[in-house]
Formats: structure tokens, sequence, C-alpha cells
């Protein structure tokens, strides 16, 4: 009986993975085929014959690089200042004592539930006073830290001995060096948890750069394929070319940083 249980349990897991995968197979097979092929019925699930002709498409006469190093500089410039203004953040409500700490973060907290939809006025109103429109900044700036990054870091930091910071500080060490050397090394597996989380919602971000981009030279890859699919609404198996193209830097990211990722996770559910 525990055996049947298992065969299928098994077998409802593997068909759940085949359904979600299924798209994604369909999406990768459909960027190889020829024109057209994707539309023939029967459906085809991989193509009667490979071709690159998309992709080369793509790079050559849709100019796909500009939107790929777009979305690579902004991605990492988001994901670096996140990192290091929540990280230090983070630890200030941690480890620092100051007048009205809890209040301040009970108010940072609070704001969480405000729909970021709400703020996007106002933000824009501000960037574009600071003639900020229209640039990478605009994207980068109101990226830089999040309550939700500054959450994450102090419940982690919270965790780590007083005693590695006094000790530190009884040897001379100052607030830098020990954020330095103390800090960022004991916080790496929260922090990689932290980047991988900022750099694939800022690569996939659509609406805001949508709104702040009016220069079509600086689309991100969401806002470039988008507007490609207007251009190109009956090209499919094109469109699916891009949308591989779209996902697949942050799929790498992921596959080559999810031991930490899941370390992060794991070690954060047990200190917070």
């Amino acid at each position: 009986m525990k055996n049947v249980k298992k065969i299928i349990l098994y077998t409802v897991v593997v068909l759940l993975a085949v359904i979600t995968f299924l798209p994604f197979l369909w999406m990768i097979s459909a960027s190889f085929m020829h024109p057209g092929e994707s539309s023939a019925y029967p459906p085809r699930l991989f193509p009667s014959d490979f071709t690159l002709m998309h992709y080369k498409d793509l790079f050559t006469r849709l100019n796909l690089t500009t939107y790929l190093l777009n979305s690579l500089v902004i991605s990492l410039g988001v994901t670096f200042f996140s990192l290091f203004l929540n990280s230090m953040a983070g630890y200030a409500f941690a480890k620092y004592r100051f007048a009205g700490k809890k209040k301040i973060f009970s108010l940072l907290l609070s704001s969480m539930i405000i729909p970021g939809q709400v703020t996007m006025l106002p933000v824009f109103l501000l960037l574009k006073s600071l003639g900020l429109i229209n640039t990478y900044w605009a994207i980068i700036i109101p990226g830089m830290a999040s309550i939700f990054g500054i959450f994450l870091i102090r419940q982690f930091a919270m965790g780590i001995p007083d005693s590695l910071i006094e000790a530190a500080k009884i040897d001379g060490a100052g607030d830098t060096e020990v954020y330095l050397r103390i800090i960022l090394p004991l916080c790496r597996p929260i922090l990689l948890t932290l980047g991988i989380f900022t750099f694939m919602g800022t690569w996939n971000d659509f609406l805001w750069p949508l709104i702040v981009m009016t220069d079509s030279s600086k689309y991100t890859m969401p806002v470039a394929l988008a507007n490609l699919m207007g251009e190109h609404v009956q090209d499919t198996e094109l469109m699916m070319a891009g949308s591989v193209l779209t996902i697949l830097p942050v799929v790498l990211v992921f596959l080559a940083l999810q031991k930490y990722y899941i370390k992060g996770i794991m070690m954060g559910s047990v200190k917070g």
C-alpha cells in the first residue's frame, strides 16, 4: 500500500512537471522552425528541419544586441546598488541602536501594503524634475533599495552573534571594517538570494521601463519584444526566438546560483 502511494505521488509530480515544461519546450522548438511551420495542423512539437534564421534576423536585422546590453547594464546596476544599500540598511536595523528604530522599521514594513502602481506617478514626476527620464538611471534609482531587501537582510543579520562584532571592535576595527570584513561575508547566502531576486525582477520588468523610456534604442528586452510583437505579429517563430533569448539569461543565472538561493532561503527561514 505504501509503495502504491509513492507510485501515485511520483506519477502526479512527473505529469505536473511535463505539463509545466511542455509550453517552454514548444517555445524553444518553434524558434528553430521555418516560417509558418508552427501554425501547421496537426501541430508539430519538433521542427522538421532546424533553422537558425530567426536568431540571425534578431541580431542582424532587428538589432537585438542593443536591447540585450540595455537589459544587462540596467539589471546589473540595480542588483549592485540594491545589495550595497539594502545590506547596510538591514545591518543597521539589526545591530545598531538609535532613536525611533522600531517605529521607522514598522513604518517601512507598513508601506509594503501600498501597490507599486500607486507610487509610479510621483516617482515619475520626481525623476522628470531631475531630468532623468529616458536614461538608465530612471530605472536604476527606484530599484536601488527595497523594503523587502532591507527586511530580508535584517532578519538574517539578527542571527549574527553580537560577540563577533564586539570582538572585532575590541581589536580596533571600525564600523566600516566590521561591515566589510564580517557582516558581508557572513551574509553572503542571503545576499546571493536577494541578488537573484533583484536581477530576475529587473530583467523581467516591463511596465516601468515602458513608462520612463521614450527612445526605442534604450528599450529593455521585455519592452523590445512587446514592440516586436506589434510589428511582426504573424511571425510566430520569430517571436518564439525572441522569447527564448529574453528568458535565457535569467534561467542561466538561476541555474548557476540555485544552490546559494536554496541555502539562503533555508538559513533565512531558520534565522527569521
